[in-house]
């Protein structure tokens, strides 16, 4: 249990365990600060809480006691539905189910097969990369790492097929890792190479948090944090989802059983350095949408954290869709320092009102922060570059309406982008139920990974150059 746990790695640090806790309890300690009855709670002593943050670790534990108790029935009911999305696209469509039904002739998808998707696959069908974007194009990895983000919701035969069949790219492999912290294999990761680009690139691929495992968002509500020496505080969640190691904390190498459990962090380094090992040349890129955003953007953080110096500069960049906040102001400094000193470029791709960007709250209680380079796309996929999205803690009253509208104006566009855009931004009925919920919480349907498909191929191509250096000299006549 996180109690019993080692954290002398960390400076400072709030652990939370919902299991630790009774409903009762849990209500009592919102009107009772009383140390000796929050077990659950894990802070050095002395900690002094206001209400603003008792609150907030009052709706993250029991967010996460919520998922815990309705994680079998939610996974049954999200096999359900995705076994119901699988049967009518496999049928062509319901008319044809119910004529193949009554023929005997329905055909029954198979999980394991390539042609089966997840229900975030089904959101977005496109499979193809765009083919009007170029190795070179200085679009192309943000492309790229997108279609890989979006990929990664998906088996290991999807994966395989698009990879080598479809991006004409060498499939690495797909990997489930161990979470130590929920005993549970809940991180997942593929890999591939693409030796079109020049240099040639790997692409690791984080994924997000599916929308039926109770396990993933217990990642994401979990605001648990620990405080590292000279980087600042990180967001635990996240952090243990990476692999961060129950009593050690981030020690820099790990014994591990052939048999026993990977760690993504571990494992996912291991396999980088013997195939850059390899080839001098070969470059890699991280990616991921959502929670896969974060592990993504934390990844090189446990790097420098290990003076991974070589392996750093070889990191091509960053790419997070939909990313949420990692950590604190001196986390975010940390990290800008380090990706300037290996010039790695690390892009961080918001859509419109997209929900998730927005959280944790950037705020007294909360204290996480952004940093990098932030792409903002509104709903007519219009980028720029900006220090912080718009209404960065969402939960604004004055913008309410003017997110309700622009939710309307996307269900709109849902219909007539194809007309204007060509099939490939085609929406299905799925998505556009999506967007309907929009209507009552924009934020929703616009963290899909549909809008940041569209984004990196309609967007400007501006926004990914480097920027430009100050400079008295005029330019030349060549």
């Amino acid at each position: 249990m996180a109690m019993e746990c080692n954290k002398e790695f960390s400076s400072n640090y709030m652990v939370l365990n919902p299991d630790e806790v009774s409903l009762v309890d849990l209500f009592r300690f919102l009107f009772s600060h009383d140390a000796k009855k929050r077990k659950f709670l894990d802070v050095p002593v002395g900690t002094e809480e206001n209400f603003k943050r008792v609150w907030m670790v009052f709706v993250s534990v029991l967010a996460q006691k919520f998922l815990l108790f309705v994680a079998n029935p939610l996974s049954w009911f999200g096999s359900v539905v995705e076994y119901w999305l699988n049967l009518l696209s496999s049928n062509r469509n319901f008319g044809w189910l119910l004529l193949n039904f009554l023929r005997g002739r329905v055909v029954k998808p198979d999980k394991t097969s390539s042609t089966f998707l997840s229900f975030i696959g089904n959101l977005d069908i496109r499979v193809e990369l765009d083919q009007s974007i170029k190795p070179g194009d200085s679009r192309y990895y943000g492309a790229l790492a997108v279609m890989a983000a979006k990929a990664s919701y998906e088996n290991n035969a999807y994966l395989e097929t698009t990879v080598r069949d479809r991006w004409k790219m060498e499939f690495l492999g797909s990997y489930d890792f161990r979470n130590e912290y929920q005993a549970k294999d809940t991180t997942q990761a593929f890999m591939l190479h693409d030796k079109n680009a020049d240099p040639d690139v790997i692409v690791v691929a984080f994924r997000g948090t599916e929308p039926f495992d109770a396990d993933a968002w217990c990642s994401d509500f979990d605001i648990s944090w620990y405080e590292l020496q000279d980087m600042g505080k990180i967001h635990g969640g996240f952090m243990k989802a990476l692999g961060l190691q129950k009593n050690r904390g981030w020690p820099k190498e790990i014994t591990v059983d052939e048999n026993g459990p990977a760690h993504a962090y571990y494992a996912i380094r291991k396999m980088l350095r013997e195939l850059m090992l390899a080839n001098d040349q070969t470059k890699f890129i991280l990616t991921g949408h959502s929670l896969g955003g974060a592990l993504a953007i934390l990844f090189p953080a446990v790097l420098a954290l290990h003076d991974e110096e070589w392996m750093l500069g070889r990191l091509q960049g960053v790419y997070t869709y939909g990313q949420p906040r990692v950590g604190d102001e001196k986390f975010g400094k940390f990290m800008e320092e380090q990706l300037k000193k290996h010039g790695v470029r690390y892009f961080r791709f918001v859509y419109s009102n997209d929900i998730v960007p927005r959280l944790p709250y950037d705020d007294s209680a909360l204290m996480f922060k952004h940093f990098g380079t932030c792409l903002y796309y509104n709903s007519f996929y219009e980028g720029k570059i900006l220090p912080e999205e718009p209404n960065k803690n969402y939960f604004s009253p004055l913008t309410a309406i003017p997110k309700t509208i622009n939710a309307f104006w996307e269900l709109i566009r849902s219909f007539i982008i194809p007309y204007k855009k060509g099939p490939d931004y085609s929406e299905g009925l799925l998505l556009r139920l999506f967007r309907v919920i929009g209507l009552v919480i924009a934020g929703i349907p616009a963290h899909t990974p549909q809008d940041y498909v569209n984004a990196t191929r309609l967007g400007p191509s501006d926004v990914y150059l480097p920027p430009q250096e100050p400079t008295s000299q005029q330019p030349q006549n060549v």
